[in-house]
């Protein structure tokens, strides 16, 4: 009685089916009737197939069963291609894929080297409907376009522009030729970044020379700004010692021009003198010459006269002057000078002459 109740309580009558159909209906009904579009995006409905509306965030209500659908769209966030590599997880230390994707990167630059360039764009979705509609596999005309435009800007400029010099105007210049090209094509899209990652020569012979010529670059360089600082120490020390010479000749040339003009006042004022009173200032002149002569001689000095000959004079022993003769010398000094005429001071000059040694 058990089993037959049972068996009676599980059989599927066609109530319990139409029930179970119209429930299934129901939550499709339900499910199928609205849709929600995220803060950052933008949905475009599909009626039918036909382009219908834009709606922006929120929960919206559309015809169920598949006859509109909802397509959303991240028109306020900022999305990434990357070129050369690919970035497996991003974080404070990214991981990167193993697989090689030089076919990407490899190109050729205009001096005809080999360049291997890595790099991304970022864009935002500026037009929902032209992002749906306008260019069939948007990701592929992104990345074909963006490959074609930093190949061109690559292969306009030497290897070591495009490392160096010319690095930042290859992004500028990258970034308006994309926009350019993505509005011409209806993509709906805007390029925000263009920014070269790595740029070095492709791995192998290439590169090492490249590393060479690197470094022959730097050592250059490096000599350069060791001559500079050299030649700033150097220079700046000879004009100095050079500038001090010049100073101490002006100096001593104006001490040579101020004594001889000195000389020739006192000159002028003694030959005054002398026209005035010969033979006042001929002694005079002769008393200061003898003055000057021997005002530094050592003590014990003796004078005799030069026309005395065979006469040998007597010293003592103990450093004392001879006692007579050589006291005789001196006083015949003065007496030594004969008239002559005025303008001839001759009779010094033969004064001057007696002066003996010791």
């Amino acid at each position: 009685m058990a089993d037959g109740s049972s068996r009676k309580a599980l059989r599927l009558t066609p109530a319990l089916i139409w029930t179970a159909i119209g429930v299934v209906l129901a939550l499709i009904l339900l499910f199928s009737s609205f849709f929600v579009v995220d803060q950052k995006e933008e949905a475009a409905v599909l009626n039918l197939g036909k382009f219908s509306r834009m709606v922006g965030p929120g929960l919206h209500f559309k015809v169920p069963f598949g006859v509109e659908k909802n397509y959303n769209v991240p028109t306020q966030r900022i999305l990434k291609e990357e070129f050369g590599f690919r970035t497996i997880e991003s974080g404070v230390v990214s991981t990167f894929s193993n697989q090689d994707f030089s076919s990407e990167s490899i190109m050729l630059t205009g001096d005809l080297n080999i360049v291997d360039v890595e790099w991304i764009i970022q864009y935002q979705i500026t037009d929902a409907r032209e992002w749906l509609f306008g260019v069939d596999n948007q990701e592929k005309t992104i990345r074909d376009i963006s490959q074609s435009v930093i190949n061109m800007l690559v292969g306009d400029r030497t290897i070591f522009d495009v490392i160096g010099a010319e690095r930042a105007n290859i992004e500028v210049q990258g970034q308006q030729l994309m926009n350019d090209l993505y509005k011409s094509y209806g993509l709906g899209v805007r390029v925000t970044t263009v920014k070269l990652q790595n740029i070095v020569p492709p791995k192998g012979s290439v590169q090492d020379a490249f590393e060479d010529v690197n470094k022959a670059i730097q050592d250059r360089s490096r000599l350069i700004n060791e001559g500079k600082e050299a030649y700033n120490s150097a220079i700046p020390k000879a004009s100095g010692e050079a500038e001090q010479t010049i100073q101490e000749a002006q100096g001593y040339a104006t001490q040579r021009v101020n004594q001889a003009k000195g000389d020739v006042a006192r000159f002028n004022a003694v030959l005054t003198e002398y026209r005035q009173a010969p033979d006042i200032v001929r002694d005079r002149l002769y008393y200061e010459m003898y003055d000057q002569v021997f005002g530094s001689a050592p003590e014990g000095t003796d004078l005799i006269d030069k026309n005395l000959k065979n006469f040998l004079p007597l010293k003592s022993l103990g450093g004392g002057s001879a006692p007579a003769a050589p006291s005789a010398a001196p006083s015949s000094a003065p007496s030594a000078p004969t008239p002559a005429a005025p303008a001839s001071p001759a009779p010094s000059s033969d004064q001057g002459q007696q002066g003996g040694g010791q």
